[in-house]
């Protein structure tokens, strides 16, 4: 088969938004509100494990039944829309720090999605992520011109089910019109390795500081970063032949692989 589409992850995978934007933003979030409490960075990589940003909130109050200070009321008397209002704050914060530039993309991303759209590869965003939040990102992090390379959106308020259900994969490919044996998944977590995988598609871990001890079995190949001159791919699974840095030419070799396996 050959190579149709890549399948991007957003959060780690693109930029770092989650230790340069979503957790502080959470922080802002929490320290607007008045609460005594803060996530540090252990934490936070912990209920990275929630698949979402309000079930990381509801699982946070649940298992760690933290001291809410003047929330408390607000919370015994409707959580749902407690959770609802700090991830409303903590999207807000999240957009600002997008905007001023500080989430930039991660290396090679941009240069991947150039080659990938000159090639004519499809290119789609498959996140768990609300439109809400992923919008600043498409609109800041991604130049117009990489931006207009995405054809395909799917974003987790549009599924039942977030990864690691596969659901959010089989929605990419229906609108793309495409197999799971013509697409190669990019992502950053085993998380999302497990939907990629659950939906029958080859996958590419990029892994990040947030990421790098989970378990990758599975994923096709597992390497440092996309890469680029002057920031070489460092290969933990997989094989990139001659090449420095993740192309769509490696992305086409994975999938063949994938496919002879």
């Amino acid at each position: 088969m050959t190579l149709e589409a890549i399948l991007f992850d957003v959060d780690g995978t693109l930029a770092d938004t989650e230790g340069l934007g979503h957790h502080p933003a959470y922080n802002q979030a929490f320290d607007s509100l008045g609460v005594p409490f803060r996530w540090d960075r252990d934490l936070y990589r912990t209920l990275l494990q929630q698949p979402g940003g309000r079930e990381r909130i509801r699982h946070y109050l649940d298992a760690y039944d933290p001291e809410l200070g003047p929330e408390s009321a607000a919370v015994a008397r409707d959580p749902d829309e407690w959770i609802a209002k700090v991830h409303r704050l903590k999207s807000d914060f999240f957009r600002d720090r997008v905007a001023a530039g500080q989430i930039p993309l991660r290396a090679g991303v941009a240069r991947l999605i150039c080659e990938a759209r000159d090639a004519g590869i499809r290119m789609a965003i498959v996140s768990n992520a609300s439109r809400r939040t992923l919008d600043p990102v498409l609109e800041h992090s991604l130049r117009p011109e990489l931006r207009s390379a995405i054809e395909v959106i799917a974003s987790g308020e549009e599924v039942m089910h977030k990864k690691p259900h596969p659901m959010l994969y089989q929605l990419a490919l229906k609108r793309l019109g495409l197999k799971p044996s013509q697409c190669v998944a990019v992502e950053d977590s085993a998380m999302g390795l497990a939907a990629a995988r659950a939906a029958d598609l080859a996958a590419l871990v990029t892994i990040n500081e947030d990421t790098r001890d989970q378990n990758f079995a599975g994923a096709g190949m597992v390497v440092s970063s996309l890469g680029e001159p002057g920031d070489p791919v460092w290969v933990y699974r997989g094989d990139i032949g001659d090449a420095r840095w993740v192309t769509p030419k490696v992305l086409a070799n994975l999938l063949a692989q994938s496919q002879s396996g």
